[in-house]
């Protein structure tokens, strides 16, 4: 073999292995659209384009190398005629990669598009956390509206029993300014607890925000059995499934924007009665030196003050927790104990978790009912309660 068909046989090789490494790009091509990879498309339609400049290399180098091709020889005509098809699949190839590339062009165009779209709803939901923020709902609450069960659409004893537990949360939250205001006023705690659970034996004297948190659940559940929740209203039928999607609806709303909406609605008569029921006017001339704000909710309004805020948070809780037990059938029925009922850890809970109860012969009594309890079906989830004479491990 002379040295012509030795660089002959030599080019053929490479256009074939050149051919064989265009097809495997190709192949990578194709497979980077499913699924759609951007960053896999661009690799391999980058090696596509260098396999394809490799082959227009080879054919130019032939043509310089061999300026007046004729077809003297079978060897020459196989050549010529390889070349040929080639080329043919080089522009098919080319078609192709054209054809991609147009199509990596618009895939790149929506994914620019749903970037921007994903900015705007990442600066719309900052705005948002800002104003919740601003109305008192720090990021742990917002966390917890998202992944607590009590934001479950689901109607199950464990939604109530969230929500339950999400009451009785609202009315801790509330008493400590409630308390603040009487310290900031100089009233005396002791006689204050005394006269709303008297003769009651504490076992540590900070125990005595349970009775503040008792009056507070007193006021609040008053009435929670009737459908009306002592709310005058016109009488009006509503399912199961209403009272559900007020549920619903209600929950995901910030109270006092549903107020400013509708001042004089079920629940916004609802806020002003259960207010001026937990606030004695006593109490709310001693706190801010006037009846002002008092008067403005007997007139109808709804103040934007922080404690009547903070309030409505609470109102909120309470609310929600009866249109959710009027939502199942039968319906939740709340149950209470009176003070001086021994204590049963089947209907009862203490709300001192580290309480010794009873010693020896001595059965533990209750002292008072901080927050009632609730029958669901054949469940019970228990009444809190304040033990007497109880007292705390160390």
């Amino acid at each position: 073999m002379n040295q012509g068909q030795e660089a002959m046989e030599a080019l053929i090789t490479k256009i074939f292995t050149n051919i064989s490494s265009l097809k495997a790009a190709y192949i990578q091509l194709q497979s980077a659209h499913t699924p759609y990879d951007s960053d896999k498309i661009q690799s391999a339609d980058k090696l596509v384009i260098d396999e394809l400049k490799s082959l227009s290399e080879l054919k130019h180098f032939y043509r310089d190398s061999n300026p007046k091709l004729t077809s003297a020889s079978p060897q020459d005509s196989r050549l010529v005629a390889e070349i040929q098809e080639q080329q043919n699949l080089l522009k098919t190839y080319e078609v192709m990669v054209k054809k991609f590339q147009s199509q990596i062009q618009n895939k790149d165009s929506e994914i620019l598009e749903l970037q921007q779209q994903i900015l705007e709803s990442n600066q719309k939901k900052g705005k948002l956390e800002k104003k919740l923020k601003q109305r008192g709902l720090q990021a742990k609450e917002l966390e917890d509206f998202e992944e607590n069960s009590f934001f479950s659409t689901e109607l199950t004893p464990d939604l109530f029993s969230s929500a339950a537990e999400a009451a009785y949360k609202a009315i801790h939250d509330f008493s400590k300014p409630l308390i603040n205001l009487m310290k900031a006023a100089g009233w005396d705690l002791d006689a204050a607890a005394n006269a709303i659970q008297p003769a009651v034996v504490y076992a540590k004297r900070s125990h005595q925000k349970y009775a503040f948190e008792s009056h507070i659940c007193q006021r609040m559940f008053s009435g929670f059995e009737k459908e009306s929740f002592s709310v005058e209203h016109d009488d009006l039928t509503i399912s199961n499934e209403g009272f559900f999607h007020q549920f619903l609806a209600l929950r995901v709303m910030d109270p006092l924007d549903v107020l400013s909406q509708n001042p004089d609605s079920i629940f916004g008569k609802f806020c002003r009665g259960k207010y001026l029921s937990v606030i004695h006017p006593k109490m709310e001339s001693s706190f801010f030196g006037s009846l002002d704000q008092r008067n403005y909710v007997v007139s109808g309004g709804h103040p934007r003050t922080p404690f009547y805020q903070a309030f409505l948070k609470l109102a909120k809780s309470i609310w929600l927790l009866h249109r959710l037990a009027l939502s199942f059938d039968p319906h939740v029925t709340l149950f209470q104990v009176r003070e001086g009922t021994e204590f049963s850890e089947v209907y009862m809970e203490s709300i001192v978790k580290n309480v010794i109860v009873g010693e020896g012969d001595q059965r533990a009594m209750v002292g008072f009912m901080v927050m009632p309890g609730f029958k669901i079906g054949g469940s019970v989830i228990q009444c809190q309660v304040y033990l007497s004479g109880a007292k705390c491990a160390e």
